[in-house]
């Protein structure tokens, strides 16, 4: 009975692993759809590429940080629970992998290709399973300490603050140590507009993560006998809430729009096990909002040039999240309770401070090393030359 249930395990997760690894595409293809023409291809390849590297990073390095499993020590090891752990890797490392896709689209258009993967490998090997393993393994007795002294643990059922707080404040200190895209701002104030380059690609995009999102967060039992129905409908009705809210507050533009509903499934993750539907939806909604205000904020009044949004849509809902769990997750709004708002609020913090040094240390030492940025002939062809010197010989340029 028990090779059973571990067996039927192995292929839940699989599953959810099969989905969040689809969300990938979904990424690159909300790129794809918002960079100019010119910077396509390289987005396209930056985002497989990067996934490779995520990979490695997080097999030799990342998941032994975060959880203290290895697979070095023999068939037992392999062979456990039908391979279970090794599936439970590969469900994990989508995740992980989400954060250089998160930064890609911030950076997009003038960052140079493989220092990008350099800093890929360093983030998803050392520093986001860092806060990972704290969250999500009691690493360093922070949990034990917070539910002591605050009440609970820090609850962050998938990810809002794990994976996408920590990406959106990993991704702001990138596009900041690169500066704006070059013509982005004039010295007399004025701001060239980069329209999106192909709003089907981009809703393509943004579709392909949504569905892709439904196995991000209901799986994220990680087991059958945990799965819950309340997941999904709470998913489901923050994805609504972003919806009409970016509808209201975008004025009807379809950018803003299909941003929506990742707004809404970004801050429900946390608290997706706990709240009210009703609280879902609030939840959803007020991160809707708050992309589309912030992104015009961030673009317009502060010219942080943040192509895709990567810090209001994944820094600033998913820190929303964290403490929305907090607040809906409460019984005294319809919630299941078991949540602090100051433990929320504490490991929130944590998670972004933690983010914000790691990418400090990472972006800054390989500006001064290697370089971050592309030189201004390439930046003006379209992205970096090794990448788009792809299409250039014949026999590939019908390929494209």
């Amino acid at each position: 009975m028990e090779h059973l249930k571990s067996s039927a395990d192995v292929l839940f997760i699989l599953l959810g692993a099969i989905m969040v690894l689809a969300m990938h595409a979904g990424f690159a293809f909300l790129e794809l759809g918002t960079v100019r023409k010119k910077n396509q291809v390289n987005a396209l390849a930056k985002i497989l590429s990067d996934f490779a590297i995520s990979t490695i990073a997080y097999f030799f390095i990342g998941y032994g940080i975060a959880y203290g499993v290895h697979f070095f020590n023999g068939a037992d090891t392999l062979a456990q629970k039908s391979g279970y752990e090794l599936v439970k890797f590969f469900f994990l490392l989508t995740f992980a992998a989400a954060i250089p896709a998160i930064v890609s689209g911030g950076i997009a258009e003038r960052a140079r290709f493989y220092p990008q993967l350099a800093a890929t490998f360093l983030l998803v090997g050392f520093v986001y399973p860092l806060f990972e393993g704290i969250a999500w393994n009691q690493a360093f007795g922070i949990q034990a300490w917070l539910k002591a002294s605050l009440g609970a643990e820090f609850h962050d059922f998938a990810g809002s603050v794990v994976v996408h707080a920590v990406g959106g404040w990993i991704g702001l200190v990138a596009v900041l140590l690169l500066g704006a895209r070059r013509g982005r701002y004039g010295r007399d104030g004025a701001i060239a507009a980069h329209p999106p380059s192909s709003i089907p690609f981009l809703a393509l995009g943004a579709w392909v993560l949504t569905v892709g999102w439904f196995g991000f967060n209901v799986m994220s039992a990680q087991s059958i006998d945990k799965v819950s129905g309340l997941v999904a409908v709470n998913s489901l009705m923050a994805m609504v809430g972003g919806i009409v809210a970016a509808l209201a507050a975008g004025k009807n533009d379809p950018g803003f729009l299909h941003n929506g509903p990742l707004a809404g499934l970004v801050a429900v993750c946390a608290g997706s096990d706990l709240m009210h539907p009703v609280g879902a939806l609030i939840t959803g909604a007020v991160a809707g909002a708050l992309f589309v205000y912030l992104f015009t904020l961030t673009q317009n009044r502060w010219k942080i040039d943040d192509v895709l949004g990567v810090w209001p849509l994944h820094g600033l809902c998913g820190a929303w999240g964290g403490i929305a769990a907090g607040i809906f997750g409460s019984t005294a709004l319809g919630g299941m309770g078991g949540v602090s708002l100051a433990a929320q609020l504490a490991g929130t913090l944590l998670g972004v401070a933690i983010a914000v040094v790691g990418a400090l240390v990472i972006y800054g030492v390989i500006r001064q090393t290697v370089g971050l940025r592309l030189d201004p002939e390439q930046e003006f062809n379209g992205a970096d030359l090794s990448i788009h010197n792809i299409t250039a010989t014949p026999e590939r340029e019908t390929l494209w």
